[in-house]
């Protein structure tokens, strides 16, 4: 089985972070793993192993049919049996697969708004569904969608999984004061809601701690509210904007509590990140938050959109060192046994094994 990964970009977000993790995985797992970034380089082209083929496309356009004959020869001259599209990646692969039919398809849907389906734009994934051979779904919620919407008949839900990133160079180091951090790791994208996040962090009265932002800045008039915000209540001192950085796991042994203001979420690799690095949480009930943060051992959830109720268990969390550590120890243990790489990356075979 020879496998290749499409991905747009290898920027920091989840879906980008899972196809290059499952092409490092499969290259120890499958006969050859490859990965495709068509659009864009980032920062994740840095963790990309040795052992996995790499090509860049340097697709220009939507119609790119330049890039779609380099794709096509590239399957075709590396002989490779599946191609596992990412996202918005599906549609460069669908439009190969219409000229050169011999590989199977798999498109794997991280659709990020699943708060919001009735909301889909969908009707170039429902096209290119005639053409897939499977979907993966990375929560319920998005494989029953799939399920009743699109002309495939496998569809299956595979959790997402954290990967300690160890072997990136250390090179961030953050503000404030070792053992009273707090880290948000999110693209600056309003759906993940950050104004709601620093309105509480606000409303925290005598708070020594920081609260520090890392996740890929736009430069658009979202990032320019938050900005905004932290200036306008005088949070320059306390609240620090890092924008896309590769150390995660660096970044997060220096934090000592992970927080998500999400207004919609899948399944976040951030609150899986935090769990293995035994960070204590807080999270909304968005998606499928609910399957990590499962109690009150293991963290707190709240509702979204609601600063006061985030506030009040944000401070809690900070007041209690106890509480925090034993939730942290809970939700490490959580992580370990029910998100494991390992038995995934098997769910991901066998399914890639029944098409």
């Amino acid at each position: 089985m020879k496998i290749l990964q499409v991905i747009d970009t290898l920027d920091t977000g989840g879906a980008e972070k899972l196809a290059v993790t499952y092409a490092n995985a499969l290259a120890r797992e499958a006969e050859a793993s490859f990965l495709c970034t068509t659009r864009k380089e980032g920062i994740l082209k840095n963790q990309v192993a040795d052992e996995v083929g790499y090509l860049f496309l340097e697709r220009k356009r939507r119609f790119d049919f330049g890039a779609v004959k380099r794709l096509k020869a590239f399957i075709k001259e590396n002989e490779i049996t599946i191609v596992h599209a990412h996202a918005t990646s599906f549609f460069i692969v669908f439009l190969t697969k219409l000229i050169y039919p011999k590989f199977k398809m798999v498109w794997h849907d991280h659709y990020g708004n699943s708060e919001f389906l009735k909301e889909r734009k969908a009707f170039m994934i429902k096209m290119a569904s005639y053409f897939m051979n499977g979907v993966i779904s990375v929560n319920q919620q998005l494989k029953n969608w799939a399920e009743n919407n699109l002309a495939v008949s496998k569809v299956a839900y595979l959790s997402n999984f954290p990967v300690k990133s160890e072997t990136v160079k250390a090179s961030t180091k953050l503000h404030g004061v070792d053992g009273e951090r707090i880290i948000c790791l999110a693209n600056l994208r309003p759906q993940k809601d950050h104004l709601l996040l620093l309105s509480a962090f606000k409303m925290i009265k005598k708070n020594p701690w920081t609260l520090h932002l890392v996740g890929k800045d736009f430069e658009d008039d979202y990032s320019r509210q938050i900005k905004l915000y932290i200036h306008d209540h005088g949070l320059s001192k306390k609240v620090f904007v890092y924008g896309s950085r590769e150390d995660v796991s660096h970044i997060l042994n220096q934090c000592h509590i992970g927080v998500l203001s999400s207004q919609s979420e899948g399944l976040p690799i951030a609150l899986l990140e935090y769990g293995l690095h035994e960070l204590a949480v807080l999270t909304t009930d968005v998606g499928e938050c609910n399957r990590v943060v499962s109690d009150e051992t293991k963290g707190y959830i709240v509702p979204p959109n609601d600063a006061v109720q985030f506030a009040e268990k944000l401070g809690l969390l900070i007041d209690n060192q106890y509480e925090r550590l034993a939730k942290a120890e809970k939700l490490h243990a959580h992580i370990q046994e029910n998100f494991a790489q390992k038995a995934i990356i098997q769910q991901l075979i066998n399914f890639y094994n029944e098409l």
